[in-house]
């Protein structure tokens, strides 16, 4: 697909905000994802539509909560809520929100292959790969959250039964990492195909509430949270800590109220796909992995004394 910052004229008495952010280097992003964010951000939709349905998709998150509190615990309409989600996505995302929607699943599970891979306990995972929006349908976001936390339980279950933790390795396995076979041609580009990537979820978070138990909607807030867990295991094991400064969504012991769940939510996706284009980057040997520099420097230390 064509990118229009490429070919973007740059007057310096009226400068692009999205150029600039564009041609910033200062985060990890591939320049078609970047592409991709930008032009979903700068969209009429985020402009105009968002600022007037955020007010009213709160408000309802409001109602929703007093409203369930007469309904029994266990209500929850999972399979309904993806189908409504994936007819939403089908008929009314940009191509741009549904392209980022649909690597989230992929980078997610491949940041958790990561770090199992890369942990001194064998640790299991469950890989999501969608790779048509119909596959929403299989329940994918209540199973992305549950995929999370059970990672992070089961990991940590492993590591104190052996009496270990994550530690530095010299030479990470990187095999998981890779780019989604998923194109942005290949996103719905029907007449209604409009909403951005914020104003979705923003749309999406109330009804999520109403249809899915209290648990599971209190589960996928807070798991945002998690992003500082995840990011400190691959720290630890990069031996790359100056890297957790790209964080947002930190603090996991302290959760956020679920009225600011939307835009937490966008802020997880950023932080995926710069986490994930940092591994990629380390892969490729574009960026010198620092556990491995510092394995030389000890084993250049030792060998001198």
């Amino acid at each position: 697909m064509k990118n229009e910052f490429n070919d973007h004229v740059w007057d310096e008495r009226d400068p692009s905000p999205w150029l600039a952010l564009y041609l910033d280097q200062s985060t990890p992003l591939p320049d078609d994802v970047k592409a991709a964010w930008l032009r979903d951000c700068s969209s009429s939709s985020r402009q105009f539509f968002l600022p007037a349905m955020r007010p009213l998709a709160r408000l309802s998150m409001i109602l929703i909560q007093a409203l369930k509190i007469f309904l029994p615990k266990r209500w929850s309409h999972s399979i309904l809520l993806h189908r409504m989600l994936a007819f939403g996505m089908k008929k009314f995302l940009s191509p741009e929100a549904n392209w980022l929607i649909m690597r989230h699943f992929h980078l997610g599970s491949q940041v958790l292959q990561f770090v199992a891979a890369n942990s001194p306990t064998k640790v299991s995972t469950t890989p999501l790969t969608p790779m048509e929006i119909d596959d929403v349908k299989e329940e994918l976001f209540l199973k992305h959250d549950l995929n999370l936390f059970n990672f992070v339980i089961r990991l940590n279950k492993a590591l104190r039964e052996n009496k270990q933790e994550l530690l530095a390795v010299a030479e990470p396995d990187f095999s998981m990492i890779h780019e989604p076979e998923l194109k942005l041609e290949d996103m719905p580009r029907g007449r209604f195909n409009v909403i951005d990537l914020q104003s979705a979820i923003e749309l999406y978070t109330p009804i999520y509430q109403l249809l899915l138990t209290d648990n599971d909607f209190w589960r996928a807030s807070n798991s945002l949270q998690l992003d500082e867990t995840l990011g400190i295991y691959c720290a630890k094991i990069l031996a790359s800590p100056e890297h957790l400064v790209l964080l947002n969504n930190k603090h996991p012991m302290v959760p956020d109220s679920t009225l600011y769940a939307a835009y937490r939510l966008v802020l997880h996706g950023l932080s995926t796909e710069m986490l994930h284009s940092l591994l990629a980057r380390m892969a490729s040997g574009e960026l010198p992995i620092p556990a491995r520099e510092l394995a030389k420097m000890h084993k250049t230390a030792e060998a001198a004394q």
